[in-house]
């Protein structure tokens, strides 16, 4: 459904340090690097799906309230990866690990990055993925 999502930033070497072993955690990579922007995307993607930008409009970058993309984690452990990577790299804590009510299987974490993003990383598989 979604061909990309874009959040935005004030400080893109602050969003670089955060972003980078974050996206990690899922295999995630940087894979472009331009003036103001920065995308990622999993390997053999030819498209980023998740850029991280300094608003184009030259405004301040403002959190969307109620704004919160969820990205896929191909298993638990890497759900708790993502989030202590968060925390480890200047983001703060909106829901630690564990079940949700929103199936059976529902594994996800919730954090905001340090421009104020929310953002989830959530894991549908048992126990092992």
């Amino acid at each position: 459904m979604f061909l990309y999502i874009t959040l935005g930033t004030n400080d893109l070497d602050r969003a670089m340090r955060f972003y980078d072993p974050v996206m990690a955690t899922l295999g995630l990579d940087r894979a472009r690097t331009l003036e103001g922007e920065i995308g990622y995307a999993a390997p053999g993607d030819s498209r980023c799906r998740l850029w991280v930008t300094r608003p184009f409009d030259g405004r301040p970058a403002t959190v969307g309230n109620g704004s919160m993309p969820a990205l896929v984690a191909a298993t638990r452990a890497a759900v708790d990866a993502f989030h202590a990577a968060a925390l480890a790299h200047g983001g703060s804590d909106e829901g630690a690990p564990g079940l949700r009510p929103f199936g059976p299987s529902f594994y996800a974490c919730y954090v905001r990055d340090p421009d104020g993003n929310k953002l989830s990383a959530v894991c549908e598989g048992g126990a092992e993925g």
